[in-house]
């Protein structure tokens, strides 16, 4: 994919009722927007866990229409910001590139190039009203200084962005100045949408990262703008592991993770995998099926294979069954193989909506790259079985096929 191509300095200015615009500012949802109008056209059948009012639901029997869904080419602007106690050490085009391509490739490959992310970066910075330093910046913001930040931002991208030929909006801070701290890098979500241009613009994300940044986090951060759930666990006192529900298994896991492509009950809530490509185990006899890996660009042949296998366990639970392998965003991956995991779609982000099962507890591998080697080995190979604890399904691998794919074999209920 060519480099975008960013539109020109300045946009046609025009005239805005900004002060009704901010005051909607003043009321924000840190980390959430309500559960949303359903949309049809998600997916159907058994297996589809029904959508919750849990803050970025896993279930995918409809869409939250809150959010846009990646079937289709979304616009992204950057607007870079600059501060009075700081002159920027980097072009914007330099921080731009920290970014893109490599994350409107990564979509494209997950999505096996049925989504693009187009951004469109500014050429030049625009200057904030106050320095750095009396915004307050960290992960966890104080509302009223997160929203005096927002509200000067937009203020003054305003006269120069048309907001409503964009879909997604990227506030990008000048790394360098000193009240800037990487780690608030996040997505806000407006919980009264902020009107401008004709646009409701309800969530914004805001980006404080170093240059060089962390590999895959704008990856990671557009994810929430499609309704993803952070997959990680954070200790309550901050120390600790952060890696224990999936490890490197999806880049809303871990930014830094060695196999990064999204799982595929992902790929089937974005609408990326159709229902042909979904397996739904019956619950009352062994089915063998081949799985080719989720990461692969395209079916054998041009076909139409199956890339996920699921297990319904419970009325808000399943067990997904999905072939990992050294290919597309997971070419780095430790281990190849078939791998399963745990989805609740009432548990809300944050909370572990997703865990992956480690099928060789005791055990670990790639503990100098992994970011929790205990799950890095957790695919099963060729010639193993494991039987998931509580749930009494039974998974083996059988074969590897010519083309790349597994064979498996799932019996629930042994």
């Amino acid at each position: 994919m060519e480099r975008p191509q960013p539109p020109g300095p300045i946009e046609r200015p025009r005239l805005r009722r900004t002060a009704a615009a901010f005051t909607s500012l003043m009321a924000l949802a840190a980390t959430s927007l309500v559960a949303g109008p359903a949309v049809a056209g998600a997916a159907r059948g058994p297996c589809a866990l029904p959508r919750t009012a849990a803050h970025h639901s896993l279930g995918l029997d409809t869409w939250n229409a809150s959010y846009p869904r990646p079937d289709r080419t979304l616009d992204a602007i950057m607007i870079f910001l600059s501060f009075p106690d700081s002159r920027p050490k980097y072009r914007p085009a330099e921080l731009a590139a920290d970014h893109f391509p490599a994350t409107s490739r990564f979509y494209e490959h997950a999505s096996y190039g049925k989504f693009k992310l187009r951004a469109h970066p500014r050429r030049d910075w625009l200057r904030m009203p106050h320095p750095s330093t009396a915004y307050g910046i960290r992960r966890d913001w104080a509302p009223t200084r997160r929203t005096a930040y927002l509200r000067d931002a937009l203020a003054v991208a305003d006269p120069h962005v048309d907001f409503s030929r964009y879909d997604i909006v990227y506030l990008v801070a000048d790394p360098d100045a000193p009240g800037v701290d990487s780690d608030a890098t996040k997505v806000v979500n407006f919980e009264h949408p902020l009107r401008a241009d004709g646009t409701d613009i309800k969530r914004v994300v805001t980006v404080f990262e170093r240059h060089p940044p962390d590999r895959n986090v704008l990856a990671h951060e557009t994810g929430h703008v499609f309704d993803l759930a952070d997959l990680y666990h954070r200790p309550m006192d901050g120390k600790g592991d952060w890696d224990t529900y999936v490890g490197d298994w999806d880049v809303m896991g871990s930014q830094f993770g060695l196999s990064p492509d999204l799982f595929g009950w992902h790929k089937w809530k974005l609408g990326w995998l159709d229902r042909r490509q979904v397996r739904c185990v019956p619950p009352t006899r062994t089915s063998l099926l081949t799985l080719e890996p989720i990461a692969a660009p395209r079916s054998v042949g041009g076909s139409t294979g199956t890339r996920l296998a699921v297990v319904r366990t419970g009325k808000d639970s399943v067990l997904a069954i999905e072939a990992r392998a050294a290919t597309g965003n997971d070419i780095n991956t430790c281990t190849e193989g078939v791998l399963i995991y745990r989805v609740r779609g009432s548990t809300a982000s944050g909370g572990g909506p997703v865990e992956v099962v480690d099928t060789h507890p005791g055990s670990e591998a790639c503990w100098d790259r992994s970011v929790y080697p205990q799950l890095a080995n957790a695919p099963l190979g060729v010639g193993e079985t494991f039987t998931v604890p509580g749930e009494r399904t039974r998974v083996q691998v059988e074969d590897r096929t010519a083309t790349g794919a597994w064979t498996v074999k799932i019996t629930p209920g042994v």
